[in-house]
């Protein structure tokens, strides 16, 4: 490695200064303030671990915030036992799935236990104190139609709460709540040790 020259060290302090002159000038035209409609899709993995970071943050900001898991079932998990121990108050917890679609294999019990899902949401979101409401997984039952798309868009569009942001995980997230979403990701899968015959495992996936 070599050693930077006198002209080296200032080229970069006024390339620097410049970007931070442009970059000040973008960020002085960004004054507007909402609560966003936030979609964590793909086959990737970290969707729910994303939006949990989030609900974290509301939590250490001291901002009122709940979870509503629409598939999970009420397996242990880090995100979910920290919550349930020591910040219930904060952010009240939800798990009303009881489990993934391929263990229970029954679409009438699953539509029934997503449709109470959906009915606690929205009274969550209704709620202006609540700052943040996470939806676990409500991409899959919508998917499966379990919730309809038509009615979640509606309510997203006509009665969420100005100031209040709400997620929405999970695999194959429908057009229609693409479109209507301000923050959209989509997690890429690269590489995953389940290729190569590696479990799930505790503080990694739960």
């Amino acid at each position: 490695m070599t050693e930077d020259t006198p002209d080296d060290t200032a080229r970069h302090a006024a390339k620097m200064a410049k970007k931070k002159a442009a970059r000040d000038k973008i960020m002085a035209t960004k004054t507007g303030e909402k609560g966003l409609v936030i979609v964590h899709t793909g086959k990737g993995k970290g969707k729910s671990s994303a939006a949990f970071g989030m609900i974290f943050r509301c939590i250490a900001h001291g901002l009122p915030c709940a979870v509503v898991q629409f598939i999970k079932g009420g397996m242990s998990t880090g995100e979910r036992d920290l919550i349930l121990r020591q910040f219930s108050a904060e952010c009240p917890f939800y798990t009303m799935g009881e489990g993934f679609t391929w263990e229970t294999q029954d679409k009438t019990r699953d539509t029934e236990m997503s449709q109470a899902a959906w009915a606690k949401a929205k009274e969550l979101i209704r709620d202006p104190a609540n700052r943040m409401v996470l939806l676990d997984e409500i991409n899959i039952a919508i998917r499966y139609g379990y919730v309809d798309i038509a009615e979640v868009v509606a309510f997203l569009r006509d009665e969420k709460p100005p100031m209040t942001h709400v997620v929405l995980t999970g695999r194959n997230a429908h057009e229609d709540l693409i479109e209507l979403a301000d923050l959209v990701t989509e997690m890429e899968l690269v590489k995953h040790p389940f290729r190569s015959g590696i479990k799930a495992q505790i503080g990694v996936e739960y």
